[in-house]
Formats: C-alpha cells, structure tokens, sequence
C-alpha cells in the first residue's frame, strides 16, 4: 500500500453536501443577475450546464473516494473466500482515512485467517503421519497375538480390546483427515440429488434411498453434497433407518429417517465434536460435526427438525 494523503471521510460527505448546496445558491444568485443581460431562457441553458459539469465532477469523486474503494475491497474479499490459497492481489484504491484503515484490517485478517488455516492443515497433517505407523504396528502385533494358541481366555479378551482401541484409533485419524480435507473444498453450486443417488444407494444397500426435487439444482459443489449426504446417510444406518427420505426445495434440503431417533437431551450435541452415542461399537463422533462445518463454510446450516418419528435434519441455504 503506497502512502499517500487521504481526506476523512467527514470532510468528503461534508464537502458533497456543501457544494450541492452551493451550486444551487450560486446558480440563484447568478441567474438573478445574469438573467437581465442575455436573456433568461439563455441564463438559464448556460447555468444548467454549469451545474450539470460541475455536479457531475462531484459524482466522479465520490465514486473514486467512496463506491470504487468499496466494491474493490468486496472483490478482494469474495476472491480470498473463493480461493484462500491463490495469492489474490490487494485492491488498487482505498478513498478515504476510514475506508483505507477498513481495508487494512481485512486484508491482515484475511492472511492472518490464511496463516491460521495453514497451520491447522500442516498439523494434522503431521498428526495423522506420525500415528499411522504406531497404530499400524499395534494392529499387526494384536493380529500375530490372536493367532497364538498358547494365549489365555483373558490375555486373549485383554489382546481383542488392544485391537478395538487400534481400530478406534484408525477411525479418529481418518476422521481428521477427513475434516481438514473437507476445509478445503471450494465454494460452488449445481450439485443435484439426482448425480448422487446411485452410489449414495450403492454405498448403503441396507437403506432406502428416495428423493423428492432430485433434478433441482442446490447450491452445493457436488463434492461437497456427497460429503455431506454420505455422513447423513451413515449416520442414518448406524441409528437403524432402513428408509431415508432427501427432499430438495428453494430454501434447503431436508433429510428424513425412520430410525431409533435422538433422545431430547443429545439434541443439543449432535453437531458438536467427538460427541457420540455409538463409542462401544467404533462411533468417532466426527461424521455430524464435520457436515456441520462444512456447511458452515458454505454458508448453510443444518438443524434437527421436529419430527414425531426417527430423525429429520433441515439444511437451509444462504438467501
């Protein structure tokens, strides 16, 4: 940013609306005077033009001090949001002392973000590289410890439950790995049920896949929609729906199941992380809150609805 003088933005309102004012006394004043002399209907041609030039100079500057620095810095900040790696270029102008200031602070918030998401990747990546072959050892020594006839009845229950928390383990990496990749998918739309209802069927043989308003198109990528209809559908299997329901209108995208549904004091936790029901039988507790944040990183939300029966979520779309 070059550093140059830049009006407040007081003195620029101030002096728009003063020399809107002072046109019109002038041009009174002139007119009255002026009139006499070469005619009226000529004085008053002449001061129109004045004032029209004169008025349209203002306009220009207030375009150049107010609206350009402003939708410059919405394009910069739609550009970050679009795509947080790419090195976006910062805005040209920033008008005035307040609106340079308002583009400073969102360009350093947009890199500190930016840093921010960095490192959060970098170390879960790092996380999930360094456990993966401790957890693949355990995994290999409790399959070599189950194969040995000498072990114990309780050596053998005390080896099953190693390889239960290795697997538990295994789950919880891929979670991980799974919400940092889901950070990073891009914004987009036109996803549709229609593209995604086979191998959302294929995936889960044991459920009932069924689709109202399939052909309309939502605004979800549709790697985003898989992600998030994959998560729903497992979720819905796990809780013993053997039916799930998608229905696409103009304001979401509702998901129904006839499963055992959510009892009234887990509603409140569904969406939070590592929060599950199912732990005893290999639940991480990432699968809701990852659909949860990565709508959220869409702009959606999703919320459960009331339903007298199984379990219906709402997911609602940026107007």
């Amino acid at each position: 940013m070059t550093r140059r003088w830049r009006p407040s933005l007081w003195f620029v309102l101030g002096g728009a609306m003063g020399g809107t004012l002072g046109l019109s006394l002038i041009g009174l004043v002139i007119f009255r005077y002026l009139g006499p002399v070469i005619g009226f209907g000529e004085a008053a041609i002449l001061l129109g033009a004045a004032i029209g030039i004169l008025t349209g100079a203002l306009w220009l500057i207030l375009v150049r001090l107010l609206q350009r620095p402003v939708t410059g810095l919405a394009a910069y900040a739609a550009a970050v949001r679009a795509a947080p790696d790419a090195a976006t270029p910062e805005p040209a102008h920033f008008g005035t002392r307040e609106l340079h200031r308002m583009a400073v602070n969102v360009i350093d918030m947009a890199g500190t973000l930016a840093d921010r998401e960095a490192t959060i990747r970098s170390f879960t990546d790092h996380v999930t590289h360094e456990l993966k072959t401790p957890v693949t050892a355990i995994r290999a020594a409790t399959e070599l410890l189950e194969d040995d006839p000498a072990l114990s009845p309780g050596n053998r229950a005390l080896v099953g439950q190693i390889a239960g928390a290795g697997e538990q383990m295994q789950r919880q990496l891929a979670a991980l790995r799974e919400l940092a990749a889901a950070r990073e998918v891009p914004l987009g739309g036109g996803g549709r049920l229609a593209d995604l209802l086979p191998s959302l069927g294929a995936d889960h043989p044991g459920l009932q896949v069924t689709a109202g308003g399939a052909e309309r198109p939502l605004p979800l990528s549709p790697d985003v929609l898989g992600i998030v209809l994959r998560h729903m559908a497992d979720n819905a299997a796990a809780h013993g729906a053997r039916a799930l329901r998608l229905t696409a209108d103009a304001e979401g995208l509702t998901i129904a199941d006839d499963g055992k549904g959510i009892s009234p004091g887990n509603r409140a936790h569904v969406f939070e992380p590592f929060f599950t029901t199912r732990r005893e039988s290999g639940g991480t507790g990432m699968g809701l809150y990852i659909v949860a944040r990565l709508l959220k990183a869409q702009g959606a939300e999703i919320a459960i609805a009331p339903t007298p029966s199984g379990t219906t979520f709402r997911i609602t779309f940026p107007g």
